[in-house]
């Protein structure tokens, strides 16, 4: 993940966001990515990026017996640690191209909104096919393209300030894209649904489910959360390795 996560200036801006101050409750995804996830009971979870540990409690709370979230970051490790420590679950600060993915070991890898922050996804969906026991499931929730590939990753406002229209541009073109986030530099990387999509299947994957984003009415009415919730941001995939 990008340094600027460590940055003071950063964190403090991201703390203030509703995901991060109440957690799945205000994530615009969550009514549709907490029905992917596979049964969790005596199972072992791996969470690559977890931020602030949501998803790791969330394992832990569903009955898991090991969970593991590793984040590059030692501000979100910290702040995991603080508030969602827990029996069976362990931190570590530890990029994702730095973890060793040891064979057959987790029935359950996640990844939430951290793979944009990866310049190629191949080598780690090959990874995480590796690291998953037969069956195992990979659940991961990753910037839409459609939104990666935006001019400014803004819409285009009419004069008196509405959204008017989503523009994409060079959405065929993968790679780098420099953004502003939370009033600093961030650096993310287009994929395109062909990559993302493809990759899994060339790393031996069965594709179970594909699903975009789209936040419940109720949410969009909540302070602070339009703005967010309103952008074409998220696709969620659910794939699985097979048993033989």
């Amino acid at each position: 993940m990008d340094s600027v996560y460590d940055q003071g200036a950063f964190f403090s801006q991201y703390a203030q966001m509703p995901r991060s101050r109440e957690g799945l409750s205000a994530a615009g995804e969550w009514h549709q990515l907490k029905p992917l996830f596979p049964e969790l009971r005596g199972k072992s979870v791996l969470d690559l990026g977890c931020g602030y540990g949501w998803h790791c409690q969330f394992a832990a709370q569903q009955g898991a017996a090991a969970v593991l979230g590793i984040d590059a970051s030692r501000k979100m490790i910290e702040e995991a640690e603080r508030r969602n420590a827990g029996h069976g679950i362990q931190y570590q600060v530890c990029g994702i191209d730095a973890y060793a993915y040891p064979e057959n070991t987790w029935d359950c890898v996640l990844s939430n909104l951290v793979l944009h922050y990866i310049s190629s996804l191949e080598p780690v969906f090959q990874k995480v096919y590796r690291t998953l026991k037969p069956g195992g499931v990979f659940l991961f929730n990753i910037e839409h393209p459609v939104f990666t590939a935006g001019v400014g990753q803004d819409w285009v406002y009419t004069a008196d300030g509405k959204p008017q229209y989503w523009p994409i541009d060079q959405y065929f073109y993968p790679g780098e894209r420099e953004t502003h986030f939370l009033g600093c530099r961030v650096v993310k990387h287009h994929h395109t649904l062909t990559q993302i999509l493809m990759g899994l299947l060339h790393s031996g994957f069965i594709l179970e489910a594909v699903e975009e984003a789209e936040p419940p009415e109720e949410m969009m009415d909540r302070p602070g959360m339009a703005d967010e919730l309103r952008r074409p941001m998220m696709l969620l995939v659910k794939a699985r390795k097979g048993t033989c």
